[in-house]
């Protein structure tokens, strides 16, 4: 017997989100019960049974101990869709907006990021120091590699098969997010900012360390120049 390829690959990393990972997966599940689709939840191990909350909903469940970006690359190789979506398990990213980021892959483009910054777009959860450093890893993004991004650091986002193939993705924790955005320009892949509303994280504690994955990105910003 043939399966069929799912047309969407939902991508999930998660670390200690038992309150909030049934919310997540129930809400993707309404806004795709049209679509042919596949959830991968690449879990850290969470101690407090967010992996078998994922499984009796249906996801498939997979393990990655590294960091977010680790975790994004391993379930990017495990995915099997046309489409493939990266999504944040703390309620942030809001599942309404999954069908802009798919149709915008599906009219064309290799690269569909959700901007915070862009016309209706906005942010519940970015204090000013926060949004201070977002602009200036823009900043730098768009002085160095002569893009024209309007946010680096949001994991809701798109890709084509062929993007994800052409990324060559490596980076392991919080740096990932810039590195798509750096790639996808070195690549010449066409890329799309749409506007997106991140929510306040519902429960739990932001995995999110600023200064230190601060570092982290400056780090990826300038590795990148000669690779």
């Amino acid at each position: 017997m043939r399966f069929r390829r799912p047309e969407v690959s939902i991508i999930i990393p998660t670390l200690n989100e038992k309150h909030n990972i049934a919310k997540v997966l129930r809400s993707v599940k309404r806004v795709l019960k049209n679509y042919s689709y596949e959830i991968i939840v690449v879990d850290k191990h969470s101690p407090d049974g967010t992996d078998r909350i994922a499984r009796s909903l249906g996801a498939k469940v997979m393990y990655d101990d590294m960091g977010k970006g680790s975790a994004l690359i391993k379930g990017m190789k495990s995915a099997r869709g046309n489409v493939i979506v990266s999504m944040d398990a703390d309620l942030s990213n809001n599942p309404s907006e999954l069908m802009i980021l798919i149709s915008g892959i599906q009219i064309g483009y290799d690269v569909c990021m959700g901007s915070r910054f862009l016309t209706g777009g906005g942010s519940e959860d970015m204090p000013a120091f926060r949004k201070f450093g977002n602009k200036v890893f823009v900043s730098l993004v768009n002085l160095i590699y002569g893009s024209k991004y309007t946010d680096m650091c949001y994991g809701y986002r798109s890709f084509s098969r062929k993007a994800v193939k052409k990324l060559k993705l490596r980076e392991k924790g919080f740096g990932i997010e810039t590195e798509i955005n750096i790639k996808t320009r070195k690549a010449g892949l066409r890329a799309m900012e749409v506007p997106s509303y991140e929510k306040k994280r519902e429960s739990g504690e932001g995995k999110l360390r600023s200064f230190s994955d601060g570092y982290r990105i400056l780090r990826t910003i300038f590795r990148n120049i000669f690779s």
